[in-house]
């Protein structure tokens, strides 16, 4: 009996040591420090983004593009509502909700393409670095070209 408790315990101690590896937990993802503004009646995010672009605006300020999905035919003024901050983000990347009116009458789920334009020109001082597209499954970060 005695042996077959220490053949037992020599089999678990040779079984542990084969776990030589620490388990490494998954990076937390990274909090944001802004909070989403208001949406009017009806706008709701965009279902998915496939691209986003930022180009410096020819009066100061920015213009933005998104090219994605809705989740049926019919939305409508498509947009980008900008995320409220308390202070300027550290890294110069400031977050927008692509959003658009859905239809008031839903038709067959059947994924739309969306093109998204707008212009921002809140920020002219050079603060801004990149836009964070998001909507409701994905998010696009787009960076402005280095300044000449």
């Amino acid at each position: 009996m005695y042996r077959m408790t220490l053949v037992a315990g020599l089999a678990a101690c040779l079984a542990l040591a084969a776990c030589d590896k620490p388990v490494e937990a998954p990076a937390p993802p990274k909090k944001s420090l802004a909070r989403q503004a208001q949406f009017y009646a009806g706008q709701e995010h965009l279902a998915s983004l496939q691209s986003g672009t930022v180009e410096p605006a020819a009066g100061g300020g920015m213009v933005m593009k998104a090219h994605g999905m809705a989740a049926s035919a019919g939305w409508t003024d498509a947009g980008f509502v900008p995320r409220i901050y308390a202070a300027s983000p550290p890294d110069g990347v400031y977050e927008v909700d692509v959003v658009a009116q859905k239809p008031a009458a839903e038709g067959a789920a059947v994924m739309t393409t969306v093109e998204v334009k707008g212009e921002w020109s809140k920020y002219t001082d050079g603060r801004v670095k990149g836009v964070k597209m998001i909507s409701k499954t994905n998010e696009i970060t787009a960076m402005l070209p280095a300044a000449k």
